[in-house]
């Protein structure tokens, strides 16, 4: 094979993340070439659909021309400057146009390299705000059961998922959890299992909240749960008992932001603004590492004094950096030229026409779906050992990039794709499913 030297050379050097290196020894690895469009190409030629954006961070097609020649432009100015006493023309205006689409009800943007560090700053903002503001035993943090927020060790400490955090327990400061507002099963309609949740949180915030300093939450969908989808009323009177019990409240929209639920930021499904937002992943289409944190001016305003001890003194080497930040901008330009929200909202109904074979199909169970992200379950029942590591691979032979959440498939791809890709996406996953369970019926 012309890549295997490649692919060797690979498991000889690099460790990869999120991966049980053994287990290539008989999954392996494939090195990817280049990339149009929704396609990545191997050293073989051979084509795989990115069914799922690459880890949800690609919107616009890989090796776009626009955000390309952004860059390469870029390039001919400024490639890197420290943001410590200097500033630059791309990270003052994606600071604006970000602060723009909340309409400017978060106006301060902090900047990091990927989602993770943009939780342990916005988790740190959350502590040190209400230090500066004299109350100090605001130090703990509110997140739902099965939330996810990344796996540095302060976001370790409000994501409830045991696989990425129980061998690090002794290192970590747990959250106070919550119910998750999504229904742990269908006797429980999603109102119902938002109401239960709310409940919940007004109990903790009662009993806790002049200890909490902030409740950190993924609008709408709980991704790496498996793309459970919960209700706005949630997040909605959870805006309301942050303001009411003075809990600062982070949207994570690390992975639902930049329109992939058919809203430009998740939240406006509710009609909300939280204090602080994360976003990463989408913010520059799948280019760049960056990540920010954008602020209400009140946070920014405790910090703002003549003492340096009362300043966020948290910092990377690379914050805001230019080519990220025209990346960013290149992306955003094309939000307003293709006219992206409703392509997505396009996107969205051709999805549901074409899986609508899930739905007659009795091994499958639980079909959900907000804006261009779609999901479904195996049923138990008919699920086999390590299913999520066995159709991943299928599928990779019949030219598709999947990565099931264990029983849980789900696509969340290119805003680009076109309505014939639909179609080879959702047949090549109907035939790769029947292949599977087939085999074990």
């Amino acid at each position: 094979m012309i890549d295997q030297p490649w692919t060797d050379r690979s498991l000889n050097s690099v460790w990869h993340p999120c991966t049980q290196m053994k287990a290539h020894e008989e999954s392996p690895l494939v090195a990817i070439k280049n990339g149009r469009g929704v396609f990545l190409y191997d050293y073989e030629g051979k084509s795989y659909l990115d069914a799922i954006s690459s880890w949800w961070t690609n919107l616009f097609g890989h090796s776009n021309p626009y955000i390309n020649q952004a860059i390469i432009n870029q390039l001919s100015e400024i490639e890197h400057v420290m943001l410590a006493g200097m500033t630059h023309r791309p990270v003052v205006e994606l600071s604006e146009r970000l602060s723009a689409l909340t309409s400017h009800h978060l106006g301060r943007a902090f900047y990091g390299s990927d989602g993770a560090s943009a939780v342990e700053i916005a988790l740190k903002m959350s502590f040190h705000y209400w230090r500066n503001l004299g109350f100090t035993s605001k130090s703990k943090f509110v997140c739902l059961q099965n939330s996810y927020h990344g796996e540095t060790l302060g976001a370790l400490g409000v994501t409830d998922i045991p696989l990425f955090s129980d061998t690090y327990s002794p290192l970590i400061q747990q959250a106070i959890l919550c119910k998750s507002p999504v229904p742990l099963n269908n006797s429980v309609s999603l109102e119902e299992a938002s109401q239960l949740a709310i409940e919940d949180l007004k109990a903790t915030f009662e009993a806790h909240h002049q200890q909490i300093a902030c409740f950190i939450l993924e609008p709408m969908i709980q991704c790496a749960a498996g793309i459970q989808i919960y209700s706005a009323s949630y997040l909605k009177a959870a805006r309301a008992l942050c303001t009411e019990y003075e809990v600062l409240m982070i949207a994570d929209e690390i992975a639902v932001g930049f329109g992939r639920t058919g809203k430009f930021f998740a939240c406006e499904h509710a009609g909300i603004w939280p204090d602080l937002m994360t976003l990463s992943k989408g913010l520059t289409g799948g280019y760049l590492p960056l990540s920010v944190v954008l602020s209400a001016e009140k946070i920014y305003q405790a910090f703002y004094h003549d003492d340096i001890r009362l300043g966020f003194l948290h910092s990377h080497s690379y914050t805001g950096n230019p080519l990220a930040c025209t990346a960013a901008l290149a992306t955003l330009d094309l939000f307003e030229s293709t006219n992206a929200l409703a392509l997505v909202n396009d996107l969205a109904s051709e999805l549901l026409t074409a899986f609508a074979w899930v739905k007659a199909d009795s091994r499958l169970t639980n079909f959900r779906q907000l804006g261009s992200i779609l999901a479904f379950d195996v049923a138990n029942n008919y699920l086999p050992l390590h299913f999520s590591k066995i159709f991943a691979s299928i599928a990779k032979d019949h030219g598709l990039l999947i990565r099931p959440i264990g029983n849980t498939v789900y696509v969340m791809p290119p805003y680009i794709i076109s309505k014939t890709e639909i179609e080879f996406l959702s047949q090549t996953i109907k035939d790769c499913l029947n292949k599977l369970l087939e085999e074990i019926s």
